[in-house]
């Protein structure tokens, strides 16, 4: 099962959450216990030969504009 990562809308903690893709709408908030969560667009990581690489959008959930130091 995938690892999704998740923001609730009502107290803007941000959460991951291992769940299966249909089972998105049943994610609750961590903190508030909320279900106003949306699903956010994470950075994906891949392991080949021991090493790991990242692919990166253009932004992260750190700074939401792809400018800082954990993007790049």
């Amino acid at each position: 099962m995938p690892i999704f990562e998740f923001q609730c809308e009502d107290c803007g903690e941000v959460f991951e959450e291992l769940i299966l893709g249909s089972d998105s709408d049943k994610v609750i908030c961590k903190k508030c216990k909320s279900s106003n969560v949306k699903k956010l667009i994470s950075q994906v990581s891949f392991k080949s030969d021991n090493k790991f690489t990242s692919s990166v959008g253009s932004a992260c959930s750190t700074c939401k504009g792809g400018t800082c130091s954990s993007c790049h």
